[in-house]
């Protein structure tokens, strides 16, 4: 979830390996331009807008790995309420079912901004298990996403050169340098001093990316018009009208959220893994409730984290020494960040510094199977990254709010232009409420984590779009079949108090399913574990948790036969898998037993 200095190689391409001249930018026009065997057709726009037909075809196998999938453009409004608004695309692929198909299954990997083509491949084998292997495997790059959607990747600068000018000498890409949770006034001073300058920035960004190419299209990205997108994709794939079945994980289970609250009853069998609370979107401005909510378990998986590492000991965490507790990982972490911090006071330009290794072990916590990997390979390349200030190691610029996209080769504004698009009206507020809010919540909510900058979150107040329309509830609609809900114990993103406040909300229409472990969601998609992790982009993860296969039994049952588990008590459990390991020899069991009983880190619950 790291981002090196220079943005990550540009997004390979997706082509359909069928005859064509050429494709023209379908959203650019006022008409339908459609892909139909080989040639381009003109077919006038008709109303209401009908499901179109795909063209499946071989994917470019340098973006979909797997040669067994297919992959289609599909035709979209930009807006279903106004058609005159044009149409766009989406990219779509398709893995078939591998016994007697039942219908599709349609999966958003979450983000924002998360590419369902560049991630199908690597989790393919859990979705299939996941789903009995009886439905076609669906997943697409939405709105806001990619090279090859319309409208895809949202740009506001034209090259790196001009992305670092603009950003030079500002938190954006030095992440906020504190210690504590801003107990020394000098750091309270040094950040609200940054107030105007911030501020002013992210106002002239929102009109940067207005003016830029894709700015026409920041209207169009909203997760109302995704779910529509959704409903119009069922409709092509099994017949209109037929039943709407779909796994959304983390951010993915907004637009379920909405989908099925927008259509109720075209509900089959849904899938929301690591819910976030949907009234909160609704209602509150997005930074407020990201400090004060979802940041709520963030310190306890930090704390499970330093316990994994002591239960370890030095033969499977190199952070700890022998005979190490909790409490000694967590001061080794805490004096990296001083020295990290100092470093930084006595020469600014440092190529690291404390914000950005917040940032490293924040965007950790959500992925337990590269627990190990943050302990024994990038917390070595940070002390010593830290220990020698002219280290050649790229500095990691704080760019996981965003991401690096063609044909600009610059970050892409695809995640706040989502957020923010779906967010309430702007409201006045200033950044220095912001950093006041985010002062406060580092000594009442995550001391550890508050304080990472930047996240797509913070842009909102000051983003000049919201989306053409934005789906504010209810969100207790009574539904057409039930759905399933997950949720993990100690997740650093999506708490699972979320999980039982949207479970509540529909009341007997969902089912919730507690898996006691760490990471965000509880879907065992854990076939990343050899991703590097300075390849991974904040916020735009699947939601890779911890093996289990008391989940996948669970949800293969509801897709397969519709059985749920009885959830007279607050909701089921299962347990991650004993096999899994988070570091050497110790498992989530081992952890969740050792957790807090020598004292919790924190102080803070």
């Amino acid at each position: 979830m790291l981002h090196a200095s220079t943005p990550s190689s540009p997004m390979k391409r997706f082509t359909l390996l069928i005859t064509f001249i050429t494709l023209l930018q379908v959203a650019q026009c006022s008409d339908f331009i459609a892909v139909h065997h080989g040639l381009l057709q003109h077919i006038e726009p008709r109303t209401p807008l009908e499901p179109t037909a795909f063209e499946w075809g071989a994917c470019d196998p340098a973006l979909v790995a797997d040669p067994s999938l297919t992959c289609s453009f599909f035709a979209i409004p930009l807006d279903y309420h106004n058609l005159s608004a044009g149409y766009g695309r989406l990219a779509v692929a398709k893995a078939n079912a591998t016994r007697q198909r039942r219908g599709s299954v349609l999966v958003n990997p979450g983000g924002p901004g998360e590419s369902g083509l560049e991630e199908i491949s690597e989790f393919l084998g859990t979705l299939r298990a996941l789903t009995g292997g009886e439905y076609d495997i669906v997943t697409w790059d939405p709105r806001g996403v990619g090279s090859l959607t319309i409208p895809g990747d949202i740009h506001c600068f034209d090259d790196m050169d001009e992305y670092n000018s603009f950003w030079n000498g500002t938190i954006e890409l030095t992440g906020i340098d504190m210690t504590g949770n801003f107990t020394d006034p000098e750091e309270i001073y040094a950040l609200l001093a940054q107030a105007p300058v911030m501020q002013a920035k992210y106002e002239e960004l929102g009109q940067r990316c207005l003016a830029h190419s894709s700015g026409k299209y920041l209207r169009y990205v909203g997760t109302a018009a995704t779910a529509r997108d959704v409903v119009a994709l069922v409709d092509a794939l099994d017949g209109p009208g037929s039943p709407i079945n779909y796994i959304g994980f983390s951010y993915g289970t907004i637009l379920g959220s909405w989908l099925i609250n927008m259509f109720p009853e075209r509900i089959g069998h849904i899938v929301l893994d690591g819910p976030l609370n949907p009234i909160n979107l609704a209602t509150k401005e997005v930074p407020f409730f990201w400090t004060g909510n979802q940041l709520r378990d963030a310190d306890k998986v930090f704390d499970g984290f330093a316990t994994g590492c002591a239960l370890s000991g030095p033969a499977g965490c190199a952070i700890a020494s022998e005979g190490a507790t909790p409490a000694d990982v967590n001061n080794a972490i805490q004096a990296l960040l001083q020295s990290a911090h100092d470093a930084a006071l006595k020469n600014s330009s440092v190529p690291l510094q404390s914000g950005l290794i917040r940032a490293d072990i924040y965007s950790a916590m959500s992925w337990p199977s590269l627990w190990a990997s943050l302990a024994n390979t990038t917390y070595p390349e940070l002390a010593e990254a830290v220990a020698d200030e002219s280290s050649t190691r790229a500095p990691l610029t704080g760019r996981r709010a965003v991401r690096a996209s063609e044909p600009y080769n610059t970050p892409a504004y695809g995640p706040p232009a989502i957020i923010c698009g779906d967010g309430v009206d702007q409201r006045g507020t200033s950044m220095d409420e912001i950093f006041q809010n985010i002062i406060y919540e580092s000594g009442h909510r995550s001391t550890m984590f508050t304080s990472v900058w930047p996240l797509p979150f913070y842009y909102c107040p000051f983003w000049p779009v919201r989306a053409v329309e934005r789906y504010q509830g209810p969100f207790n609609r009574r539904l057409q079949n039930k759905i399933l809900i997950l949720g993990n114990t100690f997740d650093p993103l999506t708490p699972f108090a979320d999980a039982e406040k949207v479970t509540a909300l529909l009341e007997g229409d969902a089912v919730l399913v507690r898996q006691n472990g760490f990471g965000v969601g509880s879907s065992p998609l854990n076939e990343t574990s050899d991703v590097q992790l300075t390849s991974l982009v904040f916020l735009q993860h699947t939601t890779i948790s911890d093996p289990s296969d008391c989940i996948i039994g669970l949800v293969s049952a509801y897709f397969i036969n519709g059985t749920l588990p009885d959830n007279r008590a607050d909701s089921a459990t299962c347990e991650v898998d004993a096999t899994f390991e988070l570091f050497q020899h110790v498992n989530t069991s081992a952890i969740l037993s050792g957790l807090g009983s020598t004292g919790y880190i924190s102080l803070l619950y």
